[in-house]
């Protein structure tokens, strides 16, 4: 296993780094939104496998040829209280830094889920003084304040769709149904969800370029597949119109609403630059469309997506691959 610790920190290093700066900088993913999403998680997984195999196959080196066999091994050291001569100091040294971040990782996971899930109860209460239900439209609610703001509330059968009076009397019906088939959408197609992942991604690895090029590129991602369901049923100067008033409101946009709660932005905040210039993107590429990716590109994509997968993890399991 000793090369392989060697790929997989090279592998590490490209996902790290020169990767996430080119897809985030690249033109391809607003022709295809969803191969771009896939490879962005590929991207982080694969990452974040292959930071974590490193250290662990260098520090389980001596005590097998893959995975398995040394860990194995590593079991009969710590349970039978087997010999462990062959381990040395670095080699503890990389085991512990492995199961360190294994666990920072996965403690940031469970720890953002629940700041999201506290400040979407504290979020409920705050509506249940402040909205009321729409008279025409189910899992709806209006809220008193003349920016307009739209966004959906992720709970399961408690999800809801929030809209202001501001809003209402800005668009037309044409251009509301725009704004509520793209809420919906997030919804349908579990989007809080991806916030989530990349959202603790980027608060346990705030310093690592993956983390905080995937988080925004992903947000703007899902906005555009929102925009693409909305364009199935409206026109696209409907939806550009929409997508105007809402973007340029001043409301914080509750598509990201998970990392909103997280950073405690306010509700009704202006929004700050970064979502700014995803509102700029998703008009110029309303305004602008390309053609669609073709489909031995989305199939390469893929592809690729599966091969960052399965190559740490090739690497990490195959009995004396290198």
């Amino acid at each position: 296993m000793f090369w392989a610790s060697y790929l997989l920190a090279a592998l590490a290093l490209v996902l790290a780094w020169p990767v996430p700066i080119a897809l985030s900088r690249a033109k391809w993913p607003a022709r295809s939104p969803f191969t771009a999403m896939v490879l962005w998680q590929a991207i982080a997984l694969a990452g974040g496998l292959s930071m974590i195999g490193a250290m662990l196959t260098w520090g389980l080196e001596p005590l097998g040829n893959n995975l398995i066999d040394a860990l194995r091994s590593l079991w009969g050291i710590l349970v039978h209280r087997e010999p462990a001569t062959t381990l040395g100091l670095v080699h503890v040294f990389a085991l512990s830094a492995a199961v360190l971040l294994s666990a920072h990782l996965i403690f940031t996971l469970l720890l953002t889920y629940y700041r999201i899930r506290r400040g979407r109860r504290r979020h409920r209460d705050m509506l249940s003084l402040l909205s009321s239900p729409s008279d025409t439209r189910p899992a709806t609610l209006v809220i008193n304040h003349p920016v307009p703001v739209a966004y959906c509330l992720p709970g399961g059968a408690r999800s809801v769709t929030v809209l202001s009076d501001g809003l209402l009397e800005m668009l037309s019906d044409d251009e509301l149904s725009a704004v509520l088939i793209h809420e919906k959408a997030h919804l349908a197609q579990h989007h809080h969800l991806l916030l989530w992942a990349f959202a603790a991604w980027r608060a346990a690895l705030p310093w690592l370029p993956t983390s905080q090029l995937a988080q925004q590129s992903v947000n703007e991602l899902i906005e555009m597949l929102a925009d693409d369901e909305a364009l199935r049923t409206v026109q696209p100067g409907t939806l550009i119109r929409a997508v105007a008033i809402v973007g340029t409101g001043g409301a914080a946009p509750a598509e990201n609403l998970a990392v909103a709660e997280i950073r405690g932005t306010p509700l009704l905040g202006s929004p700050d630059e970064p979502e700014k210039i995803g509102t700029v993107h998703r008009l110029s590429r309303l305004l602008t469309p390309l053609p669609p990716l073709p489909a031995w590109q989305r199939a390469a994509v893929l592809i690729l997506s599966g091969l960052l997968l399965a190559v740490p993890t090739t690497l990490l399991v195959a009995p004396g691959i290198v």
